[in-house]
């Protein structure tokens, strides 16, 4: 399985944040953006990674992520020259892709608990699985509509009168011939490509898993001024509270088997000294080392 970030996007929601770096670089409490949905593919075990973005932004991405090793991943990067909807993001990354499974996260979303997606990595075999998770403004997002047996009948993007409260969160996962299923699609009327689209293709030919994310389980999508602050606040409270990071790929490479201890040590070594490296010596390494 390799994995996508869609990175991409004019962000202009969050202007004139976006004047001083892209949407997925702005900081998340401690943190960038883009860590969070990176720590996600990490925890599932997804190491071969491709960041598609902007031609401006790509620059940052790389100086940012470089080609991954640090974090045992390796690391491709793709341009959007313009946003033309997320399932644009599976012909960009067409080469990339290859023969595989790929899954697809967006930048923006920020998710925390349990290990759902880590599981339906190791299940996936064929067709495409996405999520669906409860909220009171459904008519934002790409509602999934369920049957009497719990089986998805439909997905509609942006309802004006949807027909569940549940929405469908920034990542999706999909077999190989998605490449081919995107390009069969026909632009929306405002020329995009969509995801929803995409979804429905294969909820056609019956081959498409919703997966409903349980009341324990947080969706934070962090793409405007004010989601932005509540996911700070978000992630404050609970890493303050339980004594863990949210969104430390260090440590989830190290927890996935991508980094063995000494190479943990010795790049958490060169990191200037602040709170997030001395989180990694005092709670990850050393305790490491009283394991072993």
């Amino acid at each position: 399985m390799k994995g996508i970030i869609l990175a991409g996007g004019a962000g202009s929601r969050l202007y004139p944040l976006t004047l001083v770096a892209s949407k997925q670089l702005q900081p998340v409490y401690d943190k960038p953006m883009v860590y969070y949905p990176l720590t996600t593919l990490i925890e599932g075990g997804i190491r071969d990674l491709c960041l598609i973005s902007t031609p401006q932004d790509l620059p940052r991405f790389q100086q940012l992520l470089g080609d991954g090793s640090r974090f045992g991943l390796s690391i491709e990067y793709r341009e959007q020259p313009k946003p033309e909807g997320i399932a644009q993001a599976f012909l960009i990354a067409e080469s990339f892709i290859g023969r595989d499974n790929v899954t697809l996260i967006l930048g923006d979303n920020i998710f925390y608990g349990g290990d759902v997606f880590a599981r339906a990595f190791a299940d996936f075999r064929e067709g495409a699985t996405i999520f669906g998770y409860h909220v009171n403004d459904p008519e934002r997002y790409g509602v999934v509509e369920f049957d009497a047996s719990g089986q998805a009948v439909s997905i509609e993007e942006k309802p004006k009168q949807p027909r569940s409260n549940y929405a469908v969160p920034g990542l999706y996962i999909y077999d190989n011939s998605v490449v081919a299923t995107t390009k069969a699609l026909k632009p929306s009327a405002r020329g995009e490509l969509e995801i929803s689209d995409l979804n429905v293709a294969y909820l056609r030919r019956g081959n498409l898993r919703v997966v409903r994310l349980s009341r324990g389980f947080a969706w934070l999508d962090a793409g405007t001024s004010s989601s932005l602050h509540e996911a700070s606040a978000y992630v404050q409270t609970i890493e303050k509270r339980a004594g863990i990071k949210i969104g430390c790929p260090e440590e989830a490479a190290f927890h996935s088997g991508f980094l063995q201890l000494p190479q943990l040590t010795e790049r958490v070594a060169q990191m200037p000294r602040c709170e997030y490296r001395e989180y990694l010596e005092r709670e990850v390494i050393a305790e490491a080392r009283r394991l072993a």
